[in-house]
């Protein structure tokens, strides 16, 4: 309690031993930071760290180690579609292809956030590109490009990194029925003064 005098009756407030063993069951006991920290670092997506962004990522159905590509293999994209050509790559030597990463909090609440955005959304292009801006809006430009092919053209802009693409990939986006995803990139052109457009 912030005044816990005044809980005290009058017969017992002049007991110097009552007041004291009072007043300081009551800084034991006082529940005001606790729950302050609790609101800071599990309840509030925003600033929750740890174990409480753990518990949003159960919440809105996605985890915190994403499978990630390993480095590109030589081959042919049809097979594989990281793959490199001559003098990129490494041979395949028939073990995993994926390797699990673990996402710096940072990264995860970005990922919590479009996850929730993908759990409301109508799946329309629009819907999409806000989740896209959530994830990568501020590495560049990145949005969905509908074809006429049945797939839905992520365009980026920057070089997206393996973990862009894995976090792609785990699921955060909505996907229309019947519609799979392609990725492109698409080099930023540069203008008569020096800045970057598409």
């Amino acid at each position: 309690m912030i005044d816990i005098r005044e809980t005290i009756l009058a017969q017992y407030a002049n007991s110097p031993a009552l007041t004291s063993i009072i007043e300081h069951f009551n800084a034991a006991a006082d529940p005001r930071r606790l729950i302050e920290l609790f609101l800071h670092e599990v309840w509030n997506p925003a600033t929750a760290t740890g174990w409480g962004l753990d518990v949003w990522g159960r919440i809105v159905g996605i985890g915190r180690i994403l499978k990630i590509d390993t480095a590109g293999y030589w081959g042919f994209s049809q097979g594989y579609p990281s793959s490199r050509t001559f003098g990129e790559g490494i041979w395949y030597s028939g073990q995993g292809a994926t390797s699990n990463y673990r996402l710096p909090d940072n990264d995860y609440r970005q990922l919590i956030f479009a996850k929730a955005a993908a759990n409301i959304s109508s799946a329309s292009i629009a819907d999409i590109n806000r989740i896209l801006m959530i994830l990568f809006g501020n590495r560049g430009h990145c949005y969905l490009a509908n074809t006429d092919d049945h797939t839905m053209m992520l365009v980026f802009s920057f070089r997206p990194t393996p973990i862009d693409v894995g976090i792609i990939a785990s699921g955060v986006l909505p996907r229309p029925s019947g519609v799979r995803y392609r990725y492109m990139f698409v080099p930023p052109t540069k203008n008569d003064f020096g800045n970057d457009i598409l």
